[in-house]
């Protein structure tokens, strides 16, 4: 019997508390790649920061043909140092997602050995439970080594115990890399979606810029003539109109008396208010054609839609919200864009949690103190426009340098933790120049 004993004991020993070096599996190799891309990356952020610094400066400058020409070549190069640095990120996530799976890999066989460890030991443990002290006595062993034994057994009952721990803490080790791999696609698949984007968009510039130069072949006094051309009068541009959900069809100096009231209010340049929501919804006239009960984040944002519509004596069934995209959930609100929970933070709602339950408090509610309606509806236009120059101003747009309104722009659509992804960068690019064409409106209105 002690020969059949300690050969189990031993290899009890070897398994039980057998560990997985995550760096090791596939670690030398994806960390070196890992460590190329990473230095590359840096680089190509450094010239994203020039060609932004250059794109600001230039914007501030008289119009000229020199001037928007290089403003386009700045804005091409970013976006052409975009599209590289995006494919870097891919690159590096790739490189993540294999690493990750070979630790998955090395967790499973860990798992499986640990599981034949622990059968062959609850297996020699019951051969114990079986021996009689007669049997002992009769067997070739003696009795103080016969007590060694079961010394050893208490050890490996101790061990199987931590085993049994380890096996549990593996477990969720393996469900969290699995987690971790999965949010990776899809942060993957988004990047792919907003290189394509860029890509577009690079298109549109380098059309434009060869026009500019094949009809003013370079000549500034050309290049004025066409800039007066297109040049529209104050009183051509009142009569301009643009659509808001839920409203008639009204003027841009209506447009405009909101954004001006609102950054009366806050601070925030009226045209950078107009580039977000032009941004957001084309001017309110893209509210989105999506359904609260299936676009909309179930438990985060789905029950506080419903305690802002029964607010407003509405029904949630025909309100419109942004449809969800293929990467994350909709469920934004009129022309700012608002989610539900980002809502009731500025709209004085106080909501509890399970089951969701919100009570409106006039004096603590932002928006509708600013606007006059109260409780404030995301739909109204009037209310949309001081809803999103508030935000605005708490990210910082009140400073009112382009780095500081860029900035705050990427945290309205991003948040603060992701507004200096170079991921998003798009959306703050998208909405500066949309600012910068109501700014030239906004002095021809001004006769500047």
């Amino acid at each position: 019997m002690r020969q059949t004993l300690m050969p189990v004991f031993i290899f009890a020993m070897l398994f039980v508390g057998v560990t997985v070096s995550y760096a090791q599996v596939g670690g030398d190799d994806v960390a070196a790649r890992r460590a190329a891309l990473e230095a590359e990356l840096a680089d190509i952020e450094k010239e994203i920061v020039v060609q932004q610094e250059l794109l600001g400066a230039k914007q501030g400058e008289r119009v000229s043909l020199e001037r928007d020409i290089a403003i386009l070549d700045a804005e091409i190069e970013r976006a052409r140092l975009s599209i590289r640095a995006r494919n870097l990120i891919i690159a590096r996530l790739e490189e993540d997602i294999v690493g990750k799976k070979e630790t998955i890999v090395g967790l499973d066989e860990k798992l499986e050995r640990e599981k034949e460890s622990l059968s062959q030991l609850i297996r020699k443990t019951n051969e114990i439970d079986h021996f009689s002290l007669i049997e002992i006595m009769l067997s070739n062993q003696n009795l103080s080594d016969f007590l060694g034994d079961l010394d050893s057994f208490d050890t490996i009952t101790i061990a199987l115990q931590d085993s049994f721990k380890d096996i549990a803490e593996t477990k969720g080790i393996t469900e969290d890399q699995k987690k971790s791999l999965e949010e990776k696609r899809t942060e993957e698949v988004e990047l792919r979606f907003i290189q394509e984007l860029e890509k577009k968009k690079i298109e549109v510039q380098e059309d434009e810029k060869q026009r500019i130069l094949k009809v003013t072949k370079g000549i500034e006094s050309a290049y004025q003539t066409i800039i007066k051309s297109k040049e529209k009068t104050a009183a051509q541009i009142r009569t301009e109109l643009f659509t808001l959900r839920g409203s008639a069809a009204i003027p841009f100096e209506q447009a405009l008396n909101y954004a001006n009231a609102a950054s009366a209010k806050t601070g925030v340049r009226p045209a950078l208010i107009l580039g977000v929501i032009a941004e957001e919804s084309n001017l309110g006239e893209n509210v989105g054609t999506g359904s609260w009960l299936s676009d909309m984040h179930p438990e985060r944002d789905r029950p506080l839609f419903a305690e802002i519509a029964r607010s407003l004596g509405l029904d949630p069934n025909q309100l419109p919200v942004s449809k969800k995209p293929w990467y994350g959930w909709g469920g934004a609100m009129g022309p700012a864009q608002f989610i539900p929970s980002t809502w009731v933070l500025y709209a004085g709602y106080a909501c509890t949690k399970a089951p969701v339950t919100c009570s409106y408090t006039a004096s603590k509610d932002r928006i509708g103190k600013a606007s006059g309606e109260q409780p404030p509806n995301p739909w109204s236009p009037r209310t949309a426009f001081m809803a999103s120059a508030i935000l605005l101003m708490d990210n910082g747009a009140d400073r009112g340098t382009y780095a500081a309104e860029r900035l705050a722009a990427l945290r309205y659509f991003a948040g603060w933790k992701n507004a200096e992804k170079a991921t998003y960068a798009f959306y703050g690019d998208e909405v500066m120049g949309l600012a910068a064409k109501y700014q030239g409106l906004i002095n021809i209105l001004a006769g500047s």
